[in-house]
């Protein structure tokens, strides 16, 4: 297999337009995330899959697949619960509980495989502590250890289908009221205080072999003036040296308002790739890929590509088709929907 670029953008609607044909063929693009705009049906995004890969078949195919508020194919797809449901039976029934968390990996990711989308951005391993709204229901729960249990059981269920994982927002979100789509966080704990809850769930998921993660665009001052997608000392010193994770890096969107804070798009993407991120995500700013693109023009003969981001490429186990027939997936679709019927 070729290198795979450094760059991950997404696409203005349900079909490529010439000029994304071009920038899909360019070698530093090595990604793809899809969202809502770019979903009809499952019959139209395979036809978009598909096209994808003629252009380069190692492009990866991305996309936000949690549950809840965040799942961007809907109709012909299971309606996946809000994780947060899951964390509240947990309280209640541990068992069922945990018999669901994998049902929902493993749908969520048979599905998307089956239509040719290589991996969703989950499990979310940010703490539900009641502070950060863009969070909120997205997490398991309050309780890292919890978190853990039922991350590493959705996770589970990914690999039993084919799929990577990629754990966000690290080194945590959950404590921290401001959206870094749209302001600058700030989180002023110590660092201890941040090991003693947030981090361990990542700390417990790299041991158990998480693929992927997603650093959030916060600064803890204690640490680093730096957003932590933009820092060495997170992402190199404490995420690589300390933790021993050797999985993927993937920066979070590079235009949220909480990464202008180290410059234009150019200064953005190198500080990123500096920090130790190995593929960089520009979504819903054309201008600032082609900016971008420009910029990097006479790097692409020495460009230091990643190999760990080979180990993200999907391996589905069905087609669409034969997949709607397994009385396996009939039967897990039935139950979380069942579960998502139900009252809270």
């Amino acid at each position: 297999m070729e290198n795979i670029g450094p760059l991950m953008i997404d696409l203005a609607g349900l079909e490529l337009t010439e000029e994304e044909v071009e920038l899909l063929a360019h070698p530093l693009v090595g990604g793809v995330i899809l969202f809502s705009r770019n979903y009809q049906s499952a019959e139209q995004v395979m036809v978009l899959t598909a096209a994808i890969r003629q252009i380069n078949p190692n492009l990866l195919i991305a996309v936000d697949q949690e549950g809840g508020r965040v799942q961007r194919f809907r109709e012909g797809f299971t309606r996946l619960p809000a994780m947060r449901r899951l964390g509240e039976l947990y309280d209640k029934d541990p068992n069922r509980a945990s018999q669901l968390v994998e049902t929902c990996g493993w749908l969520m990711a048979m599905e998307l495989l089956a239509v040719g989308v290589d991996f969703s951005f989950a499990p979310v391993l940010d703490l539900d502590l009641g502070e950060s709204v863009v969070i909120g229901d997205r997490a398991f729960h309050s309780d890292p250890e919890v978190v853990i249990n039922l991350a590493q059981l959705f996770i589970y269920g990914m690999e039993k289908a084919g799929m990577a994982s990629t754990g966000k927002h690290f080194p945590g979100h959950g404590s921290v009221a401001l959206d870094s789509h749209v302001d600058i966080p700030i989180d002023e704990r110590s660092y201890a205080a941040i090991v003693e809850r947030d981090l361990k769930p990542f700390l417990g998921l790299i041991s158990a072999g998480l693929n992927a993660i997603m650093p959030a665009h916060i600064i803890f001052p204690a640490v680093d003036q730096l957003p932590v997608g933009f820092s060495k000392k997170w992402l190199q010193t404490i995420l690589r040296g300390q933790l021993n994770f050797e999985g993927v890096i993937f920066s979070d969107d590079l235009v949220m308002e909480g990464a202008k804070v180290v410059g234009n798009i150019v200064k953005r993407a190198e500080l990123a790739l500096a920090a130790g991120c190995d593929m960089l995500l520009i979504c819903n700013h054309r201008t600032s890929v082609l900016e971008l693109l420009e910029a990097w023009q006479s790097k692409i003969n020495n460009f230091p590509y990643s190999p760990r981001l080979k180990k993200m490429r999907g391996l589905p186990n069905y087609t669409r088709e034969i997949l709607l027939e397994n009385p396996n997936w009939q039967q897990a679709s039935k139950t979380i929907k069942t579960f998502c019927e139900a009252e809270p």
